[in-house]
């Protein structure tokens, strides 16, 4: 079965306020098997729009990944993010086919 991620691109207006947000959010994932994959790292859009952030969470299969974000937790969560960020989130299976 494969993996699957959720793939995040954020906008932060407010630091301090987003400070929250981003402390609970490792015992949320933790819970559902979520690590982080990429965390804010160094980046360059080469093609398209970005955003100021970006964020790769691994989770062991789709059903853990959806069950995470619709989570009472996460759904409480989002709540404390919504008024310092903007973001733009992806839930997806990973490929465990064939590889070049």
């Amino acid at each position: 079965m494969p993996k699957a991620y959720w793939i995040a691109r954020v906008d932060v207006s407010s630091e301090e306020g987003y400070k929250a947000y981003a402390a609970a959010n490792p015992a949320i994932f933790r819970k559902f098997g979520g690590r982080f994959i990429v965390r804010a790292g160094r980046f360059e859009a080469v093609e398209g729009s970005s955003r100021s952030r970006n964020v790769v969470i691994e989770f062991p299969d789709y059903e853990s990944a959806m069950a995470c974000y619709r989570s009472p937790e996460y759904q409480e969560n989002i709540k404390v993010r919504a008024p310092h960020s903007v973001a733009d989130l992806v839930i997806i299976e990973g490929y465990d086919g064939p590889q070049p």
